[in-house]
């Protein structure tokens, strides 16, 4: 099984992201901080995929997250990232509610059981009030990413 921690950097985890607006702008955000660290990975494209999985429903998830993802061409391994809006924007959620934690996966174009079960962590992760307050609580790039840390290894 992968675990979260082996997909997410704290490169790849922002805290008190700004200037995000909308939800087109929070993708256009992924994609570059993605490509940022993760060269490989078209930035264009990663964006194209990203909006086109929204159009088929939106990754709202509920209680302020969204879990935006996708399969890309080019992508070799699960690659995560975690961003912390400075304020909450639309996102079409099915709770209706404003979204502020975005946790990104973008897999490999054929890694359909890897990517369920990664999902599946995420979401289940993502369901505990504590961990959402401990997630919105972190003040730095290493102390968001040390939340998931913690909370994988059960703490």
């Amino acid at each position: 099984m992968i675990r979260l921690e082996t997909i997410l950097t704290p490169g790849r985890s922002l805290v008190n992201v700004p200037g995000v607006s909308s939800k087109k702008r929070a993708l256009e955000t992924i994609a570059a901080a993605v490509h940022r660290e993760v060269p490989e990975l078209d930035e264009q494209d990663l964006f194209e995929k990203l909006i086109a999985r929204e159009k088929l429903g939106s990754t709202g998830f509920g209680n302020g997250i969204a879990i935006p993802h996708c399969r890309l061409k080019g992508c070799e391994n699960p690659v995560s990232a975690l961003l912390h809006l400075a304020a909450p924007i639309d996102f079409d959620a099915i709770d209706g509610a404003p979204v502020d934690l975005l946790f990104v996966l973008l897999v490999p174009e054929a890694a359909t059981d890897a990517h369920l079960e990664l999902l599946r962590q995420i979401a289940s992760m993502l369901d505990r009030k504590e961990v959402r307050d401990r997630l919105r609580a972190a003040s730095s790039s290493e102390a968001l990413y040390q939340v998931v840390l913690d909370v994988q290894n059960g703490s």
